[in-house]
């Protein structure tokens, strides 16, 4: 696969701009609130993203092709699920059945796992509620382009810069060579891979579990449970403490997922595959 090696001021400024340190060119491309300038967005995008670092390859593979999607601003405006309560939280997002079949996976993967909680201190059953919350263990991770909700989303002036970096974070996967264009497929706002991993965070602390040189987080189960207790443990997550309320390692959790029904819900879950 392509790889471009970057020069040193620009990896510099490229590495700056995702950890959050760089602000967005004064220069970036112009916002819109209907489809009529999203292609000529696109060309002032195409030179913002070259001038953070990406190739002309990728930018051309991977931005380029994209299209505006109404289906994703609809979705962007209407997201409920995190406004319910608890208990109907779980019966959505960890039924009893989810339970049942997490104990499973975690028998089946015992080794894996195993090795994983040794390495990052995370405990097995936080990964697996995780795993099943966020894609029902890897059956649900969407089929939606990466590349044209992120660019819709960027385009759109009501979190255009929070979501041109997610899209420069995805062009960035792509030119290192962890994926083509064409395997960046997931859910509706750009979450790409079994857990739902958001292109910056992909980039940061995605890790290469299986040991292919490539960190894959739609096909390989074990960079998909090395990366999130990777993204657990840069967090903060202090092996062997607890993470139910009150404990050490629930405040982690606000880190993966801001909800606070998510919080609770995750917790509660993890809770009931150890039991």
């Amino acid at each position: 696969m392509h790889r471009r090696k970057l020069t040193r001021a620009a990896l510099g400024a490229f590495t700056a701009l995702f950890l959050g340190t760089a602000a967005l060119p004064a220069n970036a491309a112009q916002c819109g609130n209907s489809a009529a300038g999203f292609n000529q967005w696109k060309q002032q995008m195409a030179q913002e993203a070259v001038r953070a670092g990406i190739s002309q390859r990728t930018v051309q593979r991977a931005l380029m092709p994209t299209q505006y999607s109404r289906k994703v601003i609809s979705l962007d405006r209407n997201q409920h699920s995190m406004n319910l309560s608890l208990e109907a939280f779980m019966q959505r997002r960890a039924p009893a059945s989810f339970v049942s079949k997490g104990k499973r996976i975690m028998q089946q993967n015992a080794g894996l796992l195993n090795a994983i909680e040794r390495r990052y201190g995370v405990q097995k059953e936080v990964l697996v509620a995780i795993w099943g919350m966020e894609t029902g263990f890897g059956r649900n991770s969407g089929n939606m382009s990466v590349f044209n909700s992120l660019a819709t989303l960027a385009y759109d002036c009501r979190r255009s810069a929070f979501f041109t970096e997610e899209l420069l974070a995805a062009l960035a996967i792509v030119d290192r060579g962890d994926m083509s264009p064409n395997q960046m497929r997931g859910a509706w706002a750009g979450e790409i891979g079994q857990t739902q991993f958001l292109a910056k965070n992909y980039l940061r602390f995605a890790v290469d579990g299986d040991g292919n040189g490539r960190r894959d987080l739609i096909n390989s189960k074990a960079d998909v449970l090395a990366s999130t207790a990777n993204f657990l443990r840069q967090h903060g997550w202090r092996p062997g403490a607890g993470y139910q309320q009150g404990q050490p390692n629930f405040s982690v959790l606000r880190d993966w997922n801001r909800a606070g029904v998510y919080q609770k819900a995750l917790a509660l879950f993890a809770s009931r595959l150890a039991g």
